[in-house]
């Protein structure tokens, strides 16, 4: 094991607070926009893990990602945390999409079904959040990890907690 070569990963990330006070007045989906064109930088989760977003409409978010060693459990793989995170953000995001200036949420629950081992081999996937139903107080949305060739690696449901001012 001494032997083994040693990898490095470092990254950088913005001021989450800025991030936070330049979308402050923007609808959901005008701040992921922003965050799409650049305008606004994207949350620090996103430099950590490496992904980012790639489409935003009203209702659904889809995030891109590449696995890489950095991101493996013990056994090998993917630690199914990413995969979730993934899923997470891109249902998440989804809502938000729908929801005024003003509003925000947060996860009550998730479920991730995982149906195949993601590696660094795996290529690039991408997390797609959709949005299934919005009511006054709760949210539910579903989410699906894709591989480039449209093999399911994870599906998720979650439930939102729709805060309002």
């Amino acid at each position: 094991m001494s032997n083994d070569p040693v990898r490095s990963h470092t990254f950088t990330w913005h001021d989450p607070n800025a991030i936070a006070r330049a979308s402050r007045g923007m609808s959901g989906i005008e701040a992921l926009r922003a965050m799409l064109s650049g305008e606004i930088p994207p949350p620090p989760i996103t430099a950590a893990l490496g992904f980012r977003v790639t489409a935003v409409e009203e209702g659904s978010v889809t995030f891109a990602f590449t696995p890489a060693e950095y991101h493996y459990n013990p056994i090998g793989s993917v630690h199914g945390g990413v995969a979730a995170t993934l899923l997470d953000s891109a249902m998440g995001c989804s809502v938000h999409t729908l929801l005024p200036a003003g509003v925000g949420y947060t996860t009550l629950e998730i479920k991730v079904n995982y149906i195949r081992p993601l590696i660094a081999a795996s290529g690039a996937v991408r997390a797609v959040g959709s949005v299934l139903h919005l009511g006054n107080k709760t949210a539910i949305a579903e989410g699906k990890l894709l591989g480039a060739d449209g093999k399911l690696y994870a599906h998720a449901t979650t439930t939102c907690l729709i805060m309002r001012e």
